[in-house]
């Protein structure tokens, strides 16, 4: 009787392993509501892991709008300088600003080329290829800077104001 008791004891153990293996959500004998892990999610497709070092701000959109988005916000920033927008847009579009204006310095017809396929105004690539080796020729980066200011009323939504230097 106990032998068969200490099988049916490590039939269950090992059954119970075995379950283990598979990431499922567990349920919680408080509410009977599943609980998600912390560390991965399990979807349709399979499993997802965290983000961890991925430095792309993601800003809510889908790829393409996101890419629109920065486009349009580079074009606006080395039209007029100086543009008010929220705290992580102005941080994402910081990167592009000054690669547009590194582009500008490089003065190539490779770089223009560049910066003709990313921005949306003809024009506007042809004045910053002439005025950014005469204004940034001596600086090494940080073409812009970012200031935070007071929160939008509406949503309390964090406000910056990115300028070039």
């Amino acid at each position: 009787m106990k032998l068969l008791l200490v099988l049916a004891v490590a039939f269950a153990s090992i059954y119970n392993a075995a379950a283990f293996c598979m990431p499922t959500a567990r349920v919680s004998s408080f509410q009977g509501a599943a609980v998600a892990s912390r560390n991965v999610v399990v979807a349709e497709g399979g499993l997802q892991m965290m983000r961890h070092m991925k430095r792309v701000a993601k800003l809510g959109k889908p790829a393409d709008q996101r890419k629109a988005l920065l486009r349009s916000l580079t074009t606006e920033v080395i039209r007029h300088g100086r543009i008010k927008t929220t705290l992580v847009r102005a941080r994402a579009v910081r990167k592009f600003v000054d690669h547009m204006i590194q582009l500008g310095k490089d003065g190539s017809l490779h770089s223009r080329r560049q910066a003709m396929g990313f921005m949306y105004d003809k024009a506007l690539v042809h004045a910053l290829f002439e005025q950014a080796p005469e204004r940034y020729g001596e600086r090494n980066g940080g073409y812009c800077r970012v200031l935070k200011t007071m929160p939008r009323q509406g949503d309390n939504a964090k406000m910056a104001i990115i300028e070039l230097v």
